[in-house]
């Protein structure tokens, strides 16, 4: 799957100026409020933007004007860069312009370098509001189709051209996974259809026929479960899925120490948490860009050690990008795998990878979560 190499972000909430090297697990640590979610928002808008739903999401957003970093009269503009194997990567830039509770799209550009050639070659080229793009008969042409002024050219692109698609495609993909659910009525402890299902679901509305379906299709990831649940729950035995009404299954557990299993309405929050976490990091369909907000909410300080594991080996299809505040957490973390953010003197954030910081005479004594705590890393209030 296509990886995004960099990500730059200019005018978006606090981060006024972002340019990042992307890899493929990313944890992001640091204080409340300097920016984690605010960098996933614009993950977020990226792909919106590529889905063709950029005037829902920034709608939801508050608008433009809300998410502009404060006090700036530019633009929001949001860059990145997707390797492409044997060519030089493809480098997409949007950028927003407020206007009144609105906004307009005031520069577009997907370019690729070629070798031997000075100026970058133009895939789509559409400023203030003039679109052209690439055509078979080499050359940039006017699109002879009604275009949508609110969303981005990339989103309304032929499926014919080639690059623009798979860059679209790569980008539309990446999901933005919260805190899930686990209230009295979510839908993680109902009944669930049973029905393909690649993935959990966002809210763990698939866990059960996605699970069910794992067991079925492929033994190996459904084993990778299995015994992370029994490494991290040493009286666990096996999931079941009995059916409960015509196409709809329940899912249930069962526990050494009793005879009668759980169903997942009768488990604890951290169960359920990690459970999903755990299914949605083994599933073959991940994202190109897989985020997920505070893994470690309602979960045993043990059970992060199984989760950076298996955050790792997603990251081998995926790319990972955590916000979290678990000083547990980046114990079980390399140098390389953690993003420190901070805020500067004018409010504005910074991103430093870890393991560009001199931490060698620290680790030699201390775990790398301990470093983070002494304040040797910032990322701290």
């Amino acid at each position: 799957m296509p990886k995004i190499e960099r990500f730059q972000i200019i005018g978006f909430k606090r981060l006024s100026k972002i340019d990042l090297e992307m890899r493929p697990l990313m944890v992001m640590v640091g204080a409340n409020g300097v920016g984690k979610t605010s960098f996933l928002d614009a993950i977020s808008l990226l792909a919106a933007s590529a889905k063709g739903s950029l005037n829902q999401t920034l709608s939801g957003m508050g608008g433009a004007a809300e998410v502009l970093t404060r006090g700036s009269m530019g633009d929001i503009t949001l860059q990145s860069s997707m390797g492409v194997p044997n060519y030089q990567p493809l480098e997409y830039s949007l950028s927003l312009s407020p206007q009144g509770q609105g906004y307009a799209i005031s520069e577009e550009m997907l370019t690729q370098a070629r070798e031997g050639y000075e100026v970058p070659f133009k895939h789509i080229e559409s400023v203030s509001g003039d679109h052209h793009y690439y055509d078979p008969d080499r050359r940039l042409v006017r699109p002879n189709w009604e275009q949508d002024s609110l969303e981005s050219c990339l989103s309304q692109v032929p499926k014919m051209f080639q690059e623009p698609e798979e860059l679209r495609r790569a980008l539309s993909s990446a999901t933005h996974y919260h805190v899930l659910d686990v209230g009295k009525r979510a839908p993680v402890k109902l009944p669930q259809q049973l029905r393909p299902a690649a993935l959990p679901g966002e809210n763990g509305e698939d866990l059960a026929p996605f699970l069910y379906n794992l067991r079925e299709t492929d033994g190996d990831r459904y084993e990778v479960i299995e015994d992370s649940l029994k490494a991290a729950f040493p009286g666990f035995e096996a999931l079941s899925f009995p059916p409960v009404a015509a196409g709809m299954i329940a899912m249930t557990w069962k526990d050494k120490a009793f005879r009668n299993p759980f169903y997942c309405h009768q488990l604890s929050e951290g169960t359920l948490r990690f459970l999903w976490l755990a299914s949605l990091l083994q599933s073959r369909n991940l994202p190109a860009i897989t985020m997920i907000d505070e893994p470690e909410v309602s979960m045993h300080p043990e059970l992060l050690a199984i989760l950076a594991d298996l955050m790792r080996e997603a990251s081998t299809q995926s790319q990972v990008v955590v916000a979290t505040h678990s000083d547990r957490l980046i114990g079980f973390l390399d140098p390389k795998e953690v993003a420190v953010m901070d805020l500067g003197e004018d409010g504005s954030a910074s991103i430093t990878w870890a393991d560009s910081l001199d931490l060698e005479h620290w680790l030699r004594e201390y775990s790398l979560d301990q470093v983070w705590q002494m304040g040797e890393m910032g990322g701290r209030a």
